[in-house]
């Protein structure tokens, strides 16, 4: 007992002499006008185990994208096939409650899409060859209609001795015009290749959609998980069908008024600027842009007066506001918004990563990396407004 007793003595003791001294270091510390004695900032091993974490991730990301710059070959057409499979996927659900087969669906829905293909090629081919065969011809009309045109704006220091020597005399634009049409036959097989290889991801995917669809929810090991996979799925599956399904209604009424507008303007193969039009509205912000300056580059061969000429642009830069602003968000509502901004760099990611088709493929990515997220976090869920 007594030794138990001095014991506790001697830790009481160390105790309070332990506490004093504490107490002299904050007085002493509260002289000098701080609260605290101030440690000394250490650099920890955890903060070396993250910055290697974040090194790690962003060698991944580095290696990723290059990989998926290095295979476009292969995977343009895959993901192109993908995404259109998804557009597809309501009209998909429909025919199998119709007691379609899958196959069946798979032949059906990857025929119709061949035959669109078909006809927008077909409609393209007799123009671009009549383009090609008139290069020459057109070059020097351009040159005659615009030539008094550029002299009358002294800023630019441009005279006709401007195109007669140096890299922009008439024999190097025709020179150059030779080495593109080199190059855009040089790019033809490869262009062939990607689109067997489209057409047949195509119908493989339409093939396995639903087989696809269980393999990825079965692959979580929760219930939760798996309804959440559901829920991601479906809400894929509807955003980019309807939304594509609205836009192909307005841009082909967008289509239809810009062949009115071609034709009462007097511009020529007005069914094909229609056509343009059409297409160039899948791709938001470069589509309008690089439509509105070839309408007007288009009205100013065809007419002397600059009002006149740049009338067609005008009229469809006006109709495509009115839709896009208008109509369009009167259709679909707000359900689903995406930020413009964000629209935009992708566009200009996807086109720097994959060219042409990545600018028409920039949207739908950025539409079901948001659908995604919106419903994984819903809470959070954000509607930005879908561009045009």
């Amino acid at each position: 007992m007594t030794t138990i007793s001095a014991r506790s003595g001697s830790r009481a003791r160390k105790h309070t002499a332990d506490f004093a001294l504490r107490r002299r270091e904050l007085l002493s510390a509260a002289d000098d006008g701080l609260d605290e004695p101030e440690a000394p900032l250490v650099l920890g091993r955890e903060a070396l185990e993250v910055a290697m974490a974040w090194a790690v991730i962003g060698l991944f990301t580095i290696v990723f994208f290059a990989l998926v710059h290095y295979m476009a070959l292969i995977l343009i057409p895959v993901t192109l096939a993908v995404v259109v499979g998804l557009i597809l996927g309501l009209v998909a659900d429909r025919l199998g409650r119709l007691g379609v087969p899958r196959f069946g669906i798979a032949i059906i829905l990857s025929s119709l899409v061949f035959l669109v293909v078909f006809l927008i090629a077909n409609a393209l081919a007799e123009p671009v060859a009549t383009l090609i065969q008139e290069g020459p011809n057109f070059v020097e009309r351009s040159y005659d209609r615009l030539m008094p045109f550029l002299e009358r704006q002294h800023w630019l220091n441009i005279s006709p001795a401007t195109f007669q020597n140096g890299p922009m005399s008439m024999d190097k634009l025709l020179e150059n015009s030779t080495n593109i049409l080199g190059v855009v036959t040089s790019s033809l097989t490869p262009a062939i290749v990607q689109g067997l290889i489209f057409f047949a991801a195509l119908l493989l995917f339409l093939y396995g959609r639903l087989r696809l669809r269980r393999t990825i929810i079965l692959a979580f090991p929760r219930r939760r998980q798996r309804l959440m996979a559901i829920r991601v799925l479906n809400a894929i599956d509807q955003v980019l069908g309807y939304y594509f399904a609205t836009a192909s209604v307005v841009y082909f009424c967008l289509g239809i008024v810009m062949t009115l507008i071609a034709w009462a303007c007097g511009l020529s193969m007005p069914v094909l600027w229609g056509m343009f039009a059409f297409l160039s509205s899948f791709v938001p912000f470069l589509g309008i842009t690089l439509m509105t300056i070839s309408v007007a580059i288009a009205g100013t061969l065809t007419h002397d007066a600059i009002l006149l000429a740049l009338l067609p642009a005008f009229l469809f830069f006006s109709v495509h506001l009115v839709m896009e602003n208008l109509i369009f968000p009167a259709v679909m509502g707000r359900q689903w918004e995406i930020n413009p901004f964000v629209v935009f760099l992708a566009i200009l990611f996807w086109t720097w990563m994959w060219g042409a088709v990545g600018a028409m493929l920039a949207l739908p990515l950025s539409l079901i990396l948001m659908t995604v997220l919106s419903e994984l976090f819903p809470e959070r869920k954000a509607s930005p407004n879908l561009p045009g």
